[in-house]
């Protein structure tokens, strides 16, 4: 790693070095101390996957591969890396809990139960659906923003890389929302669908139709009674209005990619990658409370 890393231009040893320094610094700080508030929830999550997103905007930048904006938007680029994080935090609930990990913030769950693990109890089944969907509505926050930043992407590699693991994250909470399963085992979007997304997601008029279909599925979910249902049709709301055509987002156009294959293998490889930065982060994580 340190030969290849003294191989690259200085342009992007200096982005590479501040990303993992902030990073280190970040996750040592949560080594002594837990996710209370919802605040630090997004702390959290900038440290381990927001910052990932901002470096690779800045080395998108460098290359010249994508407009300056892209990464010098800083507040965007975490936003991406907050989405994916946050799926993965929210869906992870009952392996985290039998390893020993929380990350769920303290000042949502904490309404809902005394204990994060008695949301996983059959008897308190109905106040774990509500905190769920509550942490799903504040994941959502960040589709405007997602959808903002792909929006201004111009190579069809890069726009490739970014898309296809956010519409997998929205496909991902579409299949949690007020799902009991959560609480029970794993829950996952099949390898099917999985590929589809893959296929579809090469343009941001197909990305913003992919969330549109996937709110629409989570807002015909939504119950009645739920405490957050009022702040998930609001969010619900706005995405729709950015997914629409001829909505707020000046979008570029995107050329079908060539080789498809190559585009697909690009995202799945993308996709395991931020999967096993959160998995080692949290194992760190533990390894330092333990």
């Amino acid at each position: 790693i340190s030969m290849e890393f003294r191989n690259l231009s200085k342009v992007y040893q200096d982005v590479i070095s501040d990303i993992c320094h902030k990073m280190g610094v970040g996750m040592a700080e949560f080594l002594e101390k837990k996710v209370d508030s919802q605040h630090e929830w997004d702390k959290y999550c900038h440290y381990v996957a927001g910052l990932v997103g901002i470096g690779l905007s800045r080395l998108f930048s460098a290359s010249e591969l994508e407009d300056p904006v892209v990464g010098q938007d800083t507040e965007l680029a975490n936003s991406m890396g907050l989405f994916l994080q946050k799926t993965n935090i929210i869906r992870d609930y009952l392996e985290d809990q039998q390893e020993g990990r929380e990350f769920w913030p303290r000042e949502v769950w904490s309404r809902y139960a005394k204990k994060l693990s008695d949301l996983a109890k059959p008897e308190n089944i109905d106040m774990a659906v509500q905190c769920l969907n509550e942490l799903i509505t504040n994941a959502l926050h960040h589709v405007p923003d997602v959808l903002t930043y792909l929006s201004r992407l111009k190579n069809q590699s890069v726009f490739n890389f970014c898309a296809i693991p956010q519409v997998m994250a929205i496909a991902t909470l579409a299949a949690c929302y007020n799902n009991k399963q959560v609480f029970r085992g794993v829950v996952k979007i099949r390898k099917g669908q999985a590929v589809t997304l893959m296929m579809d997601a090469t343009n941001i008029q197909a990305v913003k139709a992919i969330m549109y279909q996937y709110v629409e599925e989570i807002y015909q979910k939504i119950p009645s009674t739920d405490p957050s249902s009022n702040k998930t049709q609001q969010v619900i709301a706005t995405i729709r209005a950015m997914s629409l055509p001829g909505g707020p987002i000046t979008s570029r156009h995107h050329y079908s990619p060539i080789y498809l294959s190559c585009a697909m293998l690009l995202a799945a490889l993308s996709w395991q990658y931020l999967s096993t930065i959160s998995k080692a982060t949290e194992e760190y994580v533990q390894a330092g409370e333990n």
